[in-house]
């Protein structure tokens, strides 16, 4: 089997399947207290938005850390930046939501997470 696909394999077991769908591991770092991981949303756009080709990627949002479940008894941290885009016709960032990223009221991640087809306004845009 090939190892990229094998990796990939355990990381749906480790990570969601939304996670793994719509965003890419930018790095990580695993020391003796606890395991962090970055993840940036990939370079996609929803159909509607391609389709209307006045749509550009324009950096990302702050990042969210997400404490989720520990792996090998340490506390792992995600750091999620999802991505700001541009709409050139209407001259509107945004950014695409991901339902229940985080568990309402905690820093621990559900176990299942739900792609929201959508757009949230981001208010302050530096």
């Amino acid at each position: 089997m090939n190892p990229n696909r094998s990796l990939h394999k355990l990381l749906r077991i480790i990570f969601s399947e939304v996670l793994m769908e719509y965003f890419d591991i930018s790095g990580w770092h695993d020391d003796s207290s606890k395991i962090e991981v970055w993840l940036d949303e990939k370079n996609y756009m929803e159909r509607f938005d391609y389709k209307s080709g006045t749509v550009i990627s324009s950096g990302f949002i702050d990042e969210k850390v997400i404490q989720d479940f520990p792996l090998r008894g340490k506390p792992v941290y995600l750091y999620v930046r999802r991505r700001r885009w541009y709409d050139k016709a209407t001259g509107e960032p945004f950014s695409y939501t991901y339902d229940d990223l985080a568990a309402e009221g905690t820093k621990l991640t559900r176990v299942c997470f739900f792609f929201k087809r959508g757009r949230l306004k981001v208010a302050s845009v530096a």
